[in-house]
C-alpha cells in the first residue's frame, strides 16, 4: 500500500465523485432510449439482448437483484414492446426473455451515441492510456462482490 492515508482517503473521495458523475450520465442515457426506462430497465434490456436471451432469473443472480424488482422492470419493458418471452426450446416451462425488434433498435441507437460520446470525450487520450483507464475498470468491477449494503448505497 502506497501513500500516506489522508493521500488515499482523498483519492477515495475523487474515486465517488467521478463515478456518481459517471453514473448519473448512465441514467442520462437510459433517458435518451426512453423517458419512461430507469437504467435498471434500460441494464437489464442490455444484457438480455448481449447473452441472446435469458431467464429473469439469470438477471437477478447477475446483478444481484431481488426476483420482484426484475420482475417489475421486465414487465416495463414488456409493457414498452422492448422485450417478449419465448419458451426455451429444451424445457418449455421456463421462459426466455428476448429483445423485440424495437428493444435491439433502440438499444443500437443509444450504444451507438454512448460509443460517439466517449470518442469524443476521450479523443485526446493516447491508446495506452485507454488501454490503461480499460484495465482499471476491469480491475475495479471485478474486484469481490457487492455487497446488499454496497448495492444500497451505489449512486
Amino acid at each position: 500500500m502506497t501513500g500516506t492515508p489522508r493521500e488515499r482517503e482523498e483519492s477515495l473521495d475523487v474515486i465517488q465523485r467521478e463515478l456518481t458523475a459517471f453514473a448519473r450520465r448512465a441514467r442520462a442515457a437510459a433517458a435518451r432510449l426512453h423517458p419512461e426506462l430507469p437504467l435498471v430497465s434500460y441494464t437489464l434490456l442490455a444484457h438480455i439482448d448481449d447473452q441472446h436471451g435469458c431467464r429473469a432469473t439469470d438477471l437477478a443472480a447477475h446483478y444481484m437483484l431481488d426476483k420482484s424488482t426484475v420482475s417489475r422492470q421486465i414487465g416495463a419493458l414488456e409493457k414498452l414492446g422492448l422485450v417478449e418471452r419465448h419458451p426455451d426450446p429444451a424445457d418449455h416451462r421456463i421462459q426466455v426473455l428476448h429483445p423485440t425488434e424495437a428493444g435491439t433498435r433502440a438499444l443500437a441507437s443509444t450504444q451507438a451515441s454512448r460509443r460517439a460520446a466517449y470518442q469524443e470525450r476521450l479523443a485526446e487520450w493516447t491508446a495506452d492510456d485507454l488501454a490503461r483507464f480499460a484495465e482499471y475498470l476491469l480491475r475495479y468491477n471485478s474486484s469481490g462482490g457487492t455487497t446488499a449494503q454496497d448495492a444500497a448505497q451505489q449512486p
